[in-house]
């Protein structure tokens, strides 16, 4: 019997990663008993227009070069009427954002991009949602977030 060796996964270095990882996210998001029908059913989203505006913003915060303009929170803001928009939604969407990252890709890029995606999340609920950033309680912050937070933190020279 042959023993075959695992893929190793390259991290994330373009456009081309950026698409991939967008297109299988959206596919677990619209698949999604919790998720789904947030996008199909109550934003209504037009996925023609969605994907390539995830493409750029997803491209801006890893390379700087994706040229996004948008407003994510209204975007979010806007569905808060229409639909339940708790921490468990967004605990689902980080949960599908962070696999979806580690089935695909592992690498620096591959974790900054989770990292990423995990503030924003924060930021998005804890904004639409008029409750405290969860991130300010140390409690809740992962390793690199409390490396920056003591960097900041210590006095000007």
């Amino acid at each position: 019997m042959f023993k075959t060796e695992p893929l190793l996964k390259s991290d994330i270095v373009g456009r081309a990663e950026i698409e991939t990882l967008v297109n299988t996210f959206y596919e677990r998001v619209r698949a999604d008993d919790t998720l789904g029908f947030i996008f199909d059913k109550v934003a209504q989203t037009n996925w023609t227009m969605h994907l390539p505006k995830m493409y750029a913003f997803w491209e801006t915060v890893l390379f700087r070069t994706g040229g996004f303009t948008g407003n994510p929170l209204a975007a979010h803001a806007r569905l808060v009427p229409l639909t339940d928009m708790g921490r468990d939604k967004f605990d689902r969407w980080l949960q599908l954002f962070r696999g979806t990252v580690d089935d695909l890709f592992a690498g620096e890029r591959a974790e900054h991009i989770k990292n990423c995606a995990a503030d924003m999340a924060n930021v998005i609920y804890s904004r639409i949602n008029g409750v405290p950033d969860p991130r300010f309680d140390p409690a809740n912050l992962t390793l690199e977030q409390r490396a920056r937070y003591s960097r900041y933190q210590q006095p000007a020279a």
